[in-house]
């Protein structure tokens, strides 16, 4: 069954004379029966750490183990997929040779022997398991393709540029959820991959978490229905897209990710979609400056599948107004992503100033963004940054940090900041 796109464009297209900025958030809603709608040509990789560091405390390994375990099982029968042992190099663990297995009573067991049989040893070099994955993924083109990537530690086998070169080639290959177990391991690293690939990043504290988690990434994926939508973007001649940023359920700029496909049209990536889904993305365009009264088709949006087929569409509309009452009003959409951007940001910089030793810049930045928890309802983001700052009033944001703070709580603080809080509509 084909999944039904909607396109919604919630802004003030209001613009005082001389103005040139248009902002929009545009939200994207995906609709069918999910159970009828998932895709039965998915493909799904396991990649599993199983580095030295893998073996301390034993309960780690085991847990991942479990974890892979959990995965496989959740797997839909015709789903193919396999699984990658991760150390300074990539190995396949199961099948035997790079490649995909369908999923049958049989290779389920046959891929749980395999994970039952890993064991802990060697270095750390992620480039090398995502161009396994890749390798892996070859030829699987027709549905959504899946990765989980799980470690324990930081990439130490690999310079920052070599990462950065792999992530370039393996970009639209596939989607990773990307998760880091205990706290040895870097957050900003992890993000680079899952924003890379269009996936998330979380903290999975204690081993024994991971099972459950694997089997909700999986049952997550395994809902996808269509692979490689595209939102499309039109403006007028002369316009300039500032950015378009993916606002929720995360924060992920895509401007960068821009590839022409007509004159002045460009294709943003926004990966798979299952039935019942909803993303809003913030659009903010230059234009020409217009004359009061002037109207302007500021943007066209669409989506689009990967048969190229135009699946749903929006207009971003310019009005140019002397009315102060008119182009003063902000949309309340806007406005509340603009601050949900500004959180994660603040949150962030609080974070890096304090482990820098800079006390002013971290009380700074971690009350602005109290206090913009607080203005904006994120009252998730608000608990987790009470374990890091001690709140004397959230409505000011004024707080105090805390002299001790466990590194799980700072971790989990930063791998969750881009997690937004979605604007008071009940969608």
């Amino acid at each position: 069954m084909a999944l039904e796109f909607a396109v919604e464009v919630f802004q003030n297209e209001f613009l005082p004379e001389g103005a040139a900025e248009v902002n929009a958030i545009l939200t994207v809603s995906a609709s069918g029966e999910a159970a009828s709608a998932a895709a039965p040509d998915a493909a799904q990789v396991v990649i599993v750490d199983t580095s030295g560091s893998m073996r301390y405390p034993p309960t780690k390994l085991a847990a991942a183990k479990r974890a892979t375990e959990a995965a496989v099982d959740t797997l839909r029968d015709g789903v193919k997929f396999a699984v990658i042992g991760g150390t300074d190099q990539a190995a396949m663990v199961y099948p035997a040779s790079p490649g995909l297995v369908e999923a049958t009573a049989a290779t389920r067991s046959a891929a749980k022997r395999a994970v039952a049989r890993l064991q802990a040893d060697g270095g750390t070099a992620m480039g090398q398991w995502l161009l396994l994955a890749e390798r892996v993924f070859a030829g699987h083109d027709s549905g959504p393709r899946h990765a989980i990537l799980l470690t324990d530690g930081q990439n130490q086998h690999e310079t920052p540029h070599q990462l950065t070169r792999v992530l370039d080639q393996v970009s639209g290959r596939f989607a990773v959820d990307c998760r880091g177990v205990g706290t040895d391991w870097q957050v900003a690293e992890l993000r680079r991959i899952s924003e890379a690939l269009l996936g998330t990043v979380d903290i999975v504290a204690e081993p024994e978490g991971l099972a459950e988690d694997f089997r909700a990434m999986t049952a997550t994926a395994m809902d996808k229905a269509v692979a490689d939508v595209s939102l499309r973007l039109w403006t007028p001649e002369g316009a300039r897209v500032r950015f378009l940023k993916q606002a929720s359920p995360g924060l992920l700029d895509l401007t960068d990710r821009r590839v022409e496909a007509a004159p002045r049209t460009g294709d943003y990536p926004t990966g798979a979609w299952s039935g019942v889904e909803s993303r809003d993305y913030h659009l903010c365009v230059q234009v020409k400056p217009a004359n009061v009264g002037d109207r302007m088709l500021a943007g066209r949006v669409g989506l689009v599948g990967p048969g190229g087929d135009v699946l749903g569409q929006g207009r971003v509309l310019a009005v140019w107004t002397d009315d102060s009452a008119l182009s003063t009003r902000i949309s309340p959409e806007v406005a509340h992503y603009t601050g949900q951007a500004e959180l994660a940001g603040a949150i962030q910089e609080g974070l890096e100033a304090r482990k820098s030793g800079d006390v002013e810049t971290a009380t700074a930045r971690l009350g602005r963004a109290v206090r913009l928890a607080h203005e904006s309802g994120n009252t998730g983001t608000a608990k987790l940054l009470a374990k890091v700052v001690e709140v004397q009033d959230p409505a000011t944001g004024t707080v105090k940090l805390r002299a001790r703070v466990a590194d799980v709580d700072e971790m989990t603080l930063d791998t969750r900041s881009t997690m937004t809080k979605r604007v008071g509509r009940d969608r």
